[in-house]
Order: structure tokens, then C-alpha cells, then sequence
């Protein structure tokens, strides 16, 4: 089969040819992958900066955000069945440590994370778990939702804990509205009441915030901090999503969180510096989120079969997946995901 493979960090991957991936335990599925995400995550690992973590061997094939149709089963799987349409959650996970039994299998002691740190899905074949399996809706096509395996999923878990703090009149800022947080902004719509605030370089970005629901959009020219803090009346926002998390937007949204507020940061590869007394004085939270459970890409399919969800894409033949890496490193897939398709 045909894959997406780094062989050196730094050095752009190839198109190679492969082994196909094969059934081997009772609980496996094979998916053809009819559609693979391209994440920025993807460029952080050709990069390099997962090295360390993950502690893959290289070569290996990428993709984290994959949706397909089942090919074959494992002897004890009986939820899917070949010709099944589904999408993938990203980690492969054991179901017997204490964090899959609460439900949390995000922190499971005993995953696998297919495209981090083993082979994932930019691949005509990927081989998963029955439990990272969620059938489809019959009115989704995988090409639809593909990037919501990862990205879409992130950003519904960082707005679903933060949905608790969020009544009506409060107010919610958002940083970057791009690839992962147009999805955010959706969900916000959809799950909360409050009053959002979109902050984005873009213009076009903004524009397509305002469609999707923002109440406001501010543009980051080097006022958005005092914008936020005039529209909130000099308080700030009860919660702030950082969608970016690097190039400043760390200070930003420390700055444009009200006393007691919480900061999310989703977004990553800068650096939170706050002095520590901030925290005690200002009382305030500065959150961390990962990738979302199960649980949130079942619910999150349900948004998106609801039409509260919706992706903005570009398509690429699997053949062009380099290309699709570059334009997204060139920032030449503005407000959307890049999505391989077949």
C-alpha cells in the first residue's frame, strides 16, 4: 500500500510503498482510510518536536484524523462490520486501566496513538481498535469528517469542560479561528450562551467567524488586548480559548482573562509565563487540553449529523498529500482543513 512516511526530522516525508496493514488480534478492525486530516501536529512531528515524546521509530507513516470504510474485522468484533462507514478516535486504548473504566480514556495507561507513536492512517490501510471505532451517520461522508478525529475533537473537549462556566450574559474570547477554531467557535455556539469574541489576524477568518455565530471580531493588529478589555468593560472574559497558543497569544490571553477567569490553552509551542503571585492575586486558571474521549467524537458526530457542525475544507488527492503539508506550513489554507481524500 501506498503512505505518508517521515524518515528524518527536518526533511520533508515521501509517498512509499508499504506493507499492507493486516487483522492481528481478535478485537482489530481494518479501515480503508477514505480520508485523512492534515494537521498542523503533522509539521510539528516532520519538525521534530515530538521526538522525544513519542519515542517513534523512524521511518514511520503520519495521519491522526482518519475516517474510512471497515474492510475487516477481528473474531471477536460485532458492533461494525465490513462496508461500514466510520470515523476514527485517534488513540487505541486498553478499556481495562482505571481511566478507561471513568470513561477518561483520553489518559489511558496502556494507549496507542496511531500517526504519534506508531503508524497512522496517511495510508490506503490503517489497522485500529472496535474501541476507537464510531460508525457514521448514513448522511456523513468521511471526506466530511475526517478532521474532526483530532482537531474537531480537541476543540469540542476544551469548550465541553469549559461550557460549565459559561451562563448567560458571560463573556468567552477566542484566539484563532483557523483550521481548529472554526470548529470551536461552532461548538461554542451550539453549547453555550454566552457572548463570544473572536480574535484573528485574518480578515477573512473574521468575516467567516461572524457567519458562524461570533458576536464580535477583533483583529490582532496590536490592539486586541485593549479591544477585548473595552468590549468587556476593562474586566475581561470569563474563559478564554487559545486556539494558537504561540506568537504572543499566550500573554494575550492571560491578559484578556477576568479575575477568577480561566485561560485554555489548545493551541501549542510557546510558553505561559505568569508570575505566580498573578495567580494568587487574580485567582485565575490556566487549563491545559488534550485531544477529546470517545465519548466527545460520539457527541460530536451528533452535533455534526445535526448540522451544528460544519467543516471548512480543501481537498487533496492522496497522491498530493506532500503538497497539502507544504500549502498548510505556507499558510495557504486560511480559516479551513486540508483534508487527503481518495
Amino acid at each position: 500500500m501506498r503512505a505518508v512516511r517521515v524518515h528524518e526530522y527536518g526533511e520533508p516525508p515521501t509517498l512509499d510503498d508499504v506493507p499492507d496493514a493486516g487483522i492481528e488480534d481478535p478485537l482489530d478492525v481494518l479501515v480503508r482510510v477514505d480520508a485523512a486530516g492534515v494537521c498542523r501536529t503533522d509539521l510539528h512531528i516532520i519538525e521534530g518536536q515530538w521526538a522525544e515524546k513519542s519515542g517513534v521509530e523512524l521511518p514511520y507513516i503520519i495521519g491522526h484524523e482518519n475516517a474510512g470504510t471497515v474492510v475487516e474485522v477481528g473474531s471477536a468484533v460485532s458492533t461494525v462490520a465490513p462496508g461500514d462507514t466510520v470515523i476514527l478516535h485517534p488513540l487505541v486504548t486498553c478499556g481495562l486501566c482505571r481511566a478507561c473504566r471513568e470513561g477518561d480514556d483520553v489518559h489511558c495507561t496502556n494507549s496507542r496513538f496511531p500517526g504519534i507513536d506508531c503508524d497512522g492512517g496517511m495510508a490506503e490501510l490503517l489497522r485500529t481498535s472496535v474501541r476507537s471505532v464510531v460508525t457514521l451517520d448514513d448522511g456523513l461522508a468521511p471526506a466530511e469528517v475526517a478532521a474532526l478525529a483530532d482537531a474537531g475533537l480537541t476543540a469540542y473537549h476544551a469548550v465541553r469542560k469549559a461550557a460549565p462556566l459559561l451562563y448567560p450574559g458571560s463573556q468567552v474570547v477566542m484566539i484563532g479561528a483557523g483550521g481548529l477554531g472554526h470548529i470551536g467557535l461552532q461548538v461554542l455556539a451550539a453549547l453555550t450562551p454566552a457572548e463570544i469574541t473572536v480574535v484573528d489576524r485574518s480578515a477573512e477568518v473574521l468575516e467567516r467567524a461572524s457567519e458562524l455565530g461570533a458576536h464580535h471580531v477583533v483583529r490582532s493588529d496590536g490592539t486586541q488586548v485593549e479591544q477585548v478589555l473595552d468590549n468587556t468593560k476593562g474586566l475581561g472574559a470569563q474563559v478564554v480559548l487559545d486556539f494558537v497558543g504561540e506568537s504572543g497569544t499566550e500573554a494575550d490571553g492571560v491578559r484578556m482573562t477576568r479575575d477568577a477567569g480561566s485561560y485554555f490553552v489548545i493551541g501549542y509551542g510557546g510558553r505561559v509565563d505568569v508570575p505566580t503571585i498573578d495567580f494568587v492575586s487574580r485567582e485565575i486558571n490556566v487549563i491545559g487540553n488534550l485531544v477529546g474521549s470517545y465519548n466527545d467524537l460520539a457527541e460530536l458526530m451528533t452535533l455534526t449529523a445535526h448540522g451544528k457542525v460544519r467543516l471548512a475544507t480543501k481537498d487533496y488527492p492522496f497522491e498530493q498529500a506532500i503538497t497539502a503539508l507544504d500549502d498548510l506550513d505556507a499558510g495557504r489554507i486560511p480559516g479551513g482543513r486540508a483534508i487527503l481524500s481518495r
